[in-house]
């Protein structure tokens, strides 16, 4: 399923707190952070039931119920989601460079060492999600996803332009970046700066980020950006190009 379940941050807080959660609460993910995680890491300096707190405490990281492999990647701090202007301030934290440094936890529970490119970041549309605090997925590509990007690699520039083919049906552009961790390379950024009509519908917009080895044979990644449109049908779940079941894991 491409859209985001929160029913392990749902039980987690149910049985943490020892009050009925209800499945449907759009701020249960902010509570697991804000009212457990954070509190455990400052007093037991552990930050269960997260599994790590990073980026100096700026962001948790979650294991999500929703297959085997994926993790989430969620501000400490109140972040409605791509939407949220405080996303674009100076000095905003990288959420994205954070998540992407967190991938090893994939591969830790797919049991397998992972090339970069069957590894996978991204955020959906508000339309595309059910919690109201920003959180980036984080798990394996598709395996198709993946053969349309290397097919299609050299192709991809370093602004943003329409990939050549739909991915999971929809319409997507795509640009190249050498990293993550270099300022100006924050993708939220990257979106909003070069697109200024999705700067100005920023809740419509989904992200994702694939490692990738391009044609000249340096490594970086490609970043993908769909918008939601409820007349094509697109919620705008840039989630969708991602496999929770990792079956990249278990191929040859």
């Amino acid at each position: 399923m491409s859209r985001f379940k929160h029913h392990l941050a749902a039980l987690v807080f149910s049985t943490v707190c020892g009050v009925p959660a209800i499945a449907s609460d759009p701020n249960v993910l902010w509570r697991i952070v804000h009212d457990q995680c954070v509190p455990h890491e400052q007093q037991f300096h552990t930050p269960l039931p997260c599994t790590a707190i990073t980026d100096s405490g700026r962001s948790a990281i979650l294991k999500d119920i929703e297959g085997a492999t994926q993790f989430l990647l969620i501000p400490t701090a109140r972040v409605t989601g791509i939407e949220d202007p405080a996303i674009l301030v100076p000095g905003a934290p990288n959420y994205w460079h954070s998540a992407w440094q967190a991938r090893n936890l994939v591969q830790a529970l797919a049991k397998r060492a992972l090339t970069d490119d069957a590894l996978s970041l991204a955020i959906n549309s508000v339309d595309g999600r059910s919690q109201n605090q920003l959180h980036i997925h984080i798990d394996c590509i598709r395996a198709d996803i993946r053969e349309a990007l290397r097919q299609h690699v050299n192709d991809i520039g370093g602004t943003w332009a329409l990939f050549p083919v739909p991915l999971a049906g929809h319409e997507y552009r795509a640009m190249r970046v050498e990293t993550l961790d270099r300022p100006g390379a924050d993708p939220f950024r990257l979106l909003a700066d070069q697109l200024p009509a999705a700067r100005t519908a920023m809740g419509l917009q989904s992200i994702a980020a694939v490692g990738a080895i391009f044609g000249d044979g340096e490594p970086g990644l490609v970043l993908l950006q769909t918008q939601a449109d409820p007349k094509s049908g697109n919620r705008g779940e840039a989630e969708e190009l991602q496999d929770h079941s990792c079956a990249l894991a278990r191929s040859p």
